[in-house]
């Protein structure tokens, strides 16, 4: 992470309320009753909180956001820890765990309002990330795309094409298992087998990228182990006419899933799993699947023509590539990949999309 102009705003920030911590009282002799002051507190630190998540976003692309958020929110907490410690040392108001109080949830309120825009639009960048190498080593070669396998016990027809195309690259665009939560304790035998096929790929020399949908949950700290790794909006190649998405985030009337799709990836969801049992969030991850089967079916049911038409427009000169919709869709230059159940794999080759001949 390099330092930018975007820097900037949050040093200024918190240099102005390091500066108003060291005052007796406010500017222009300002009084604030309680609760007033609290209010005041909240609303400095929720700018602080702010400012960070801007400047993170711009210089770590590769930082989820729920791992942004926590991080921004333990710096503003503990910056409002020290800034009351620094009140013990200068002449000031008193020190009351009351404002550390308000400075964290100015934080927590802050972020949780600038993530409301995003039930309803296409600008998706503060909830897309990626990272690794957008580009392959050789363009030349087939590029073998896999879209909602929805694997469980068995990695249908994987050994397969790859013994067939053995010199092929790969792309998972998604939903590779029916849940898949990244979280000690909580990965399944198929999920370690599929782990130790990708590192097989990578040791052959071959590039392995996997774009998450709404079936993986908090699998960034498995990043190393593919060339590329993504969420959001924003998947594409270097040098190459290709650009792609998982799919889940193209209907911008479904707001329920975008709810959804919000809550489940936060950093609160986060720490409540990393605080459960394994048995217990095993339990919870179940119960997420059969949730997952069935919510929402009348989204489901219907393919979004215009708006996936309108995100494919949106990436002129590209061959634009979703998963999702479980079923092959052509709409302008954008593909919808059909489901990859029972091995039904598509290739990217000679800038084409076709199917995967066994």
């Amino acid at each position: 992470m390099r330092f930018r102009g975007s820097w900037l705003l949050p040093l200024a920030v918190a240099g102005t309320i390091f500066w108003l911590s060291a005052q007796g009282h406010y500017p222009g002799g300002i009084e604030l009753p309680s609760p007033l002051d609290k209010v005041a507190h909240a609303t400095v630190f929720g700018i602080l909180a702010l400012a960070l998540d801007v400047a993170l976003r711009q210089t770590a692309p590769g930082l989820p956001p729920y791992r942004r958020h926590l991080v921004i929110l333990a710096a503003v907490a503990l910056y409002g820890v020290s800034d009351e410690l620094h009140q013990r040392f200068v002449p000031g108001r008193a020190c009351e765990l009351s404002d550390w109080v308000a400075d964290a949830l100015g934080g927590v309120l802050a972020l949780t309002a600038s993530s409301i825009h995003l039930l309803t639009t296409r600008r998706l960048a503060a909830l897309s990330w990626r990272r690794g190498a957008p580009r392959r080593p050789d363009a030349v070669r087939d590029l073998i795309l896999v879209a909602d396998p929805h694997w469980n016990a068995t990695l249908t027809g994987l050994e397969a094409a790859t013994a067939a195309h053995p010199e092929a690259d790969w792309l998972f665009l998604g939903d590779v298992f029916d849940v898949w939560v990244g979280f000690p304790g909580m990965e399944t035998e198929a999920q370690g087998a599929f782990l130790g096929w990708v590192d097989a790929r990578r040791a052959a020399g071959r590039w392995v990228g996997l774009w998450l949908g709404n079936r993986e949950y908090f699998l960034d700290p498995h990043a190393a182990r593919f060339d590329l790794m993504g969420e959001g909006i924003g998947g594409a190649l270097d040098g190459e006419p290709l650009a792609w998405e998982h799919g889940d985030l193209i209907n911008t009337a479904d707001r329920q899933y975008r709810l959804w799709n919000l809550v489940s990836r936060s950093g609160a969801l986060w720490l409540l799993f990393r605080l459960m049992p394994a048995s217990t969030a095993r339990k919870v991850s179940a119960w997420m699947e059969r949730k997952l089967r069935t919510t929402n079916a009348a989204y489901k049911l219907a393919f979004p023509r215009e708006a996936f038409r309108a995100a494919a427009q949106a990436h002129p000169g590209t061959t634009f590539l979703t998963g999702h919709f479980h079923t092959h869709e052509v709409e302008a230059n954008g593909i919808a990949l059909p489901w990859a159940h029972e091995g039904r794999f598509m290739v990217w080759r000679k800038g084409k999309v076709e199917a995967l001949e066994p």
